[in-house]
């Protein structure tokens, strides 16, 4: 009977353990750093810093989004840029994107390109005029400039493809209508797998998500699975470069589809740009 007892103990306590080691994966909020250095980058623009928020999917860190506020605050950005996904489709919440848009605001300029959530229901009808009354700057297939000390960098901002019937042609041509090789520009895009038409017209630096860092994460090889990738993917986190291109790809902070993220904790991206010149 003893014998028993104790394998009965054994299993309760590794049901604990891996419960508490699940919640801290899923909830332990981290920053990664990039510097990012670029000859096309003005001098007035140096050390300019850029917090990328990715895939909110309704989650929450601490009440009012505190936790995730003091960790974007910690790093001073100059600007926010957040790339899609703010609710989720399956389990529709504006509450918690809005609890932290509010608070986010109050730290720098906001600028925002909606996700492949936002497409489905007429969601986005509630979502964008709800992120515009709060000061937030909506990209949708548009461009914006950010003047320093008369130099300028654009902020072009991509609405997810699955907001139209032709998704890739959609893309493309709106891409290719907002390109200018005069200026530094950046690129809002929720999808990273299009990394080859976004080096194919004359974008410095792109920020994506929608990947979750693969859900699931395995030493030395990566990103388990990814939406538009399949296994195994190629782009789920970090600094990638195609030609003149690079971009940056956040594993985003909360689950979808899929609840639990295993070596892939939730994910704010502070990237600091550098001057060549």
């Amino acid at each position: 009977m003893e014998n028993k007892y104790i394998k009965i103990y054994i299993i309760i306590v590794t049901i604990l353990l891996l419960i508490v080691f699940f919640r801290w994966q899923n909830n332990d909020l981290i920053t990664s750093k990039i510097n990012y250095k670029s000859n096309n980058l003005p001098q007035s623009f140096n050390n300019f810093k850029i917090i990328h928020i990715s895939d909110l999917h309704n989650k929450k860190f601490g009440k009012n989004q505190s936790i995730l506020i003091n960790k974007i605050n910690q790093q001073d950005p100059n600007i926010i840029v957040i790339t899609g996904d703010l609710v989720d489709k399956r389990r529709y919440k504006l509450k918690p994107a809005t609890e932290f848009i509010k608070e986010a605001i109050k730290l720098a300029p906001v600028y925002y390109v909606a996700g492949n959530h936002e497409s489905y229901n007429n969601i986005y009808k509630e979502v964008k005029p709800n992120l515009e009354a709060l000061g937030v700057t909506v990209l949708d297939n548009k461009k914006v400039s950010i003047n320093k000390d008369d130099s300028i960098i654009d902020i072009i901002g991509l609405l997810d493809p699955e907001f139209y019937d032709d998704k890739e042609i959609t893309l493309k041509k709106h891409l290719n209508s907002f390109a200018n090789p005069d200026n530094f520009t950046i690129l809002l895009s929720h999808r990273p797998s299009f990394l080859e038409e976004y080096s194919k017209t004359n974008i410095d630096l792109v920020f994506s998500g929608h990947a979750h860092g693969g859900q699931i994460r395995l030493p030395l090889i990566g990103g388990l699975l990814a939406p538009d990738q399949g296994l195994f993917p190629k782009y789920t986190s970090g600094l990638h470069t195609k030609d003149q291109t690079s971009m940056v790809v956040s594993r985003g902070l909360g689950n979808s589809l899929f609840p639990i993220r295993l070596f892939n904790k939730p994910e704010i991206v502070s990237i600091t740009l550098e001057s060549r010149d």
